[in-house]
């Protein structure tokens, strides 16, 4: 790998291991004869211009974390000369799980700094807000709402009992939605809008959604009870909710989510009010894949 690189550090990942797992990196690459710059933020404001800087450096941005931070790095790092690698050591890993990155490995994920080749991946865009996965509104959005406002309990348990919590206050939407002009009303539990396949630690909220075709999956879940999305929503792991008659699947260049009272959340972080428009940014984020 040609060009300096730059590990940004979330030092609360993994339950507080991501500083353990980029000294790690770092050792590796060094070991490639590669000398990073460790950065290691306070907190997210802090994160941002640590990655503008490595933007404006060029290289690699290395992001030792999880889905959180990579959409930091994201919104520096669209549309630079910068290209983005990932050592998964957050709870969800998404971005690194559709790179093809060794999970849980980060000895294999330095590999990939050292010996991959950089590709372009599109990106999802709302606003000045860039994202890499999937954007959600409607159910999915109220419980990573519920879950960030949970101290405890910590990692996937929390938004495990978020989920059970939302489902207590489970009840249909009313949307307007737009898709490349054709507008149409529906009513849904969620909506997804995907750049990528799956959300949340691996589910496949919209298993046609590719990073490189220049579209976005939108995936509807219809006005299902408390037990059908109990049923339907396990097999989003697979892939294989889409194929119950409640759910319906789009693409879309552009997707415009209008329903009262929704906040949207994308990448796990929290974008705004609907409503919003979305729209596709073909080849908008350079990223270092593992060597084929």
């Amino acid at each position: 790998m040609s060009g300096p690189v730059t590990l940004l550090v979330n030092p609360t990942a993994g339950q507080g291991g991501g500083v353990r797992v980029a000294h790690e990196v770092a050792a590796r690459l060094r070991g490639r004869g590669i000398e990073p710059v460790l950065a290691v933020p306070t907190g997210p404001a802090e994160a941002a211009g640590q990655a503008r800087t490595a933007a404006e450096r060029g290289g690699v941005l290395a992001v030792v974390g999880g889905d959180g931070m990579v959409s930091i790095a994201v919104q520096a790092l669209a549309g630079s000369d910068c290209a983005l690698a990932v050592v998964p050591a957050g709870t969800g890993n998404d971005f690194a799980r559709t790179l093809g990155v060794p999970l849980h490995d980060p000895a294999a994920a330095a590999e990939v700094i050292a010996d991959g080749t950089v590709g372009s991946v599109d990106l999802g865009r709302t606003g000045d807000r860039w994202f890499g996965t999937v954007l959600t509104s409607g159910f999915d959005s109220k419980v990573t709402a519920r879950a960030h406002g949970m101290r405890r309990p910590r990692g996937r348990m929390r938004y495990n009992l978020a989920v059970v919590r939302e489902l207590m206050a489970l009840r249909p939407l009313d949307y307007t939605l737009t898709l490349d002009g054709r507008e149409f009303t529906t009513r849904a539990v969620l909506v997804a809008v995907g750049n990528t396949s799956s959300y949340g630690g691996g589910m496949r909220v919209c298993p046609g959604a590719r990073p490189d075709d220049g579209m976005l999956s939108v995936t509807v879940i219809g006005p299902v009870d408390r037990t059908t999305l109990v049923w339907v929503f396990p097999r989003v792991y697979k892939g294989q909710h889409i194929h119950h008659p409640a759910v319906r699947t789009h693409q879309a260049r552009e997707a415009r989510l209008a329903a009262n009272g929704i906040t949207a959340y994308a990448d796990g972080e929290f974008v705004g009010p609907l409503p919003l428009t979305v729209r596709v940014a073909p080849a908008a984020l350079r990223v270092v894949l593992p060597a084929r």
